[in-house]
């Protein structure tokens, strides 16, 4: 008596579908609106990730040896493409019509306190600037460039960082690719500890200055933000 051993492949079993490498790759990082990581790319075109990668990599390098006006970036975990920095002033001609869209030297210090101190408050960062930060962090938060971390445990005010937005449009990979601080700025924990000092010395200053005799108490509205 024969026994037939052969396997069956289940008929409902679907076969994954392989997509051609590079070509698959380039249509859909063309219409992508944030980096994709080739992890995502891997399971989307059926190749393996490694793969993916090194055609990445080779894509990216052909662009720049062909001085193509693009070019393809890994950025925040992910692959896009992007203009080259060279053309930067054709694109911008066309896009905003010779205007530049920038943020302002106020937003943009704004921004440096947070990028480098975060998980951080607005009224932290007000201490820091000197100054009311209330519409600058609103311009930042409507921009995408960073975003609610929650509250803090003490005193529940709202804790803002930087989105991967940030990270994308400033070309890093990660926060630890930030640069240093300049040698010659304090350090930030330095920086707290001198703001609560002149704090101390303000508060001691104005009870020293109360007068001695009895007058009517007048109301001080408080500038603290």
């Amino acid at each position: 008596m024969t026994q037939n051993n052969d396997e069956q492949v289940p008929a409902d079993e679907e076969q994954p579908v392989v997509f051609e490498l590079r070509p698959s790759l380039e249509a859909i990082l063309m219409i992508a609106d944030e980096p994709l990581p080739a992890v995502t790319l891997a399971s989307a075109i059926g190749h393996p990730t490694d793969a993916v990668i090194e055609a990445l990599v080779d894509l990216a390098d052909e662009y720049t040896e062909q001085g193509r006006g693009f070019e393809l970036r890994e950025v925040a975990g992910g692959w896009r493409f992007y203009t080259r920095d060279e053309h930067a002033d054709a694109v911008a001609a066309f896009v905003l019509d010779g205007q530049q869209a920038r943020l302002s030297q106020a937003a943009l210090e704004t921004l440096a306190v947070v990028a480098y101190r975060q998980p951080i408050s607005r009224s932290r960062i007000s201490a820091i600037r000197g100054v009311n930060v209330d519409g600058v962090v609103r311009t930042l938060l409507t921009r995408g460039l960073i975003e609610d971390r929650g509250s803090d445990a003490t005193s529940g005010a709202t804790l803002y960082g930087t989105t991967s937005y940030f990270l994308e449009r400033m070309g890093l990979g990660s926060l630890e690719e930030l640069p240093p601080l300049a040698p010659l700025l304090p350090e930030l924990d330095d920086l707290d500890g001198e703001l609560e000092r002149v704090a101390g010395e303000v508060a001691e200053a104005e009870e020293s200055a109360e007068p001695e005799t009895m007058e009517p108490e007048t109301t001080q509205e408080s500038t603290d933000e």
